[in-house]
This record gives structure tokens, C-alpha cells and sequence, in this order.
């Protein structure tokens, strides 16, 4: 399940990266100043960051079985997807902030990150309750 949950991360990622992208592309970054956009630069950035520090825990816990990692890299993961959250509900016209570069996302680009991820959620959970026996 270690790795299952692995290739499922690299398709949130992959999707994750393109989401980027289009934001960046959008002049998501330029419209920080006129306050244009509903996702803050911190939120953007700190959402990727997190889950890729995750990741990192994650692919230490497959190659060590040590299982403070597998519940570190959950804890990290728990944190992006939190992030992840507040960003989709702003996506979905949540909030008081005038719309940015994010209102040219594709629904289906955004429901595959979020299914992607939420698959990946619950098996890093699974895989980590396995691994500790309760």
C-alpha cells in the first residue's frame, strides 16, 4: 500500500503542478498587489511545500518501515490537504475576494487533484494504522 499510496501522490502532484502553472501563467502572482485573486501567495505555496515535505516522510517510511514516519508524513499531509481545502472552497466562490487566475482552472484538472489527494489522505492513514497494529 506504501507504494500505491506513492503513485497516487505523484498524480496529485502532477495535476498539482499544472494548477500551479495556470495560476502562475494567469498573473496569479501579479494580482497579490491588487488584491485580485482568492488565493493568497502563502496559501499557494505553503499547499505544495507541505505535501512535498510529506512526501519526503513518506518515501523515507517505504525504503525504513520506522513508523514515526509513515504518522510524521501523515501529520505534514494532514496540514496540505487542510490547506488544499481552504484553497478548493475559495475556488468554489467562498469568501469575499474578488476572483483571479484561479477562475480559469479546469473542474475536471481540479477534481482529479482533489480525488487523487483525498485517495492518497486515506491510504497513507490506512498504510500508517497498519503499520503501528491498531
Amino acid at each position: 500500500m506504501g507504494l500505491v499510496a506513492i503513485v497516487t501522490w505523484s498524480i496529485t502532484a502532477m495535476v498539482g503542478i499544472y494548477l500551479l502553472y495556470l495560476w502562475l501563467s494567469g498573473g496569479g502572482l501579479r494580482q497579490q498587489a491588487t488584491k485580485v485573486t482568492r488565493f493568497p501567495a502563502a496559501l499557494v505555496f505553503a499547499h505544495p511545500v507541505l505535501a512535498v515535505s510529506a512526501l519526503g516522510c513518506w518515501i523515507a517510511y517505504v525504503l525504513t518501515l520506522q513508523r514515526f514516519l509513515a504518522w510524521l508524513s501523515f501529520g505534514v499531509l494532514s496540514a496540505a490537504a487542510l490547506l488544499g481545502f481552504v484553497m478548493f472552497t475559495r475556488w468554489l466562490g467562498g469568501g469575499r475576494h474578488a476572483r483571479g487566475a484561479e477562475q480559469r482552472f479546469p473542474v475536471l484538472a481540479v477534481l482529479l487533484h482533489g480525488l487523487a489527494g483525498v485517495t492518497t489522505f486515506v491510504l497513507v492513514l490506512l498504510t500508517a494504522t497498519i503499520a503501528t497494529g491498531h
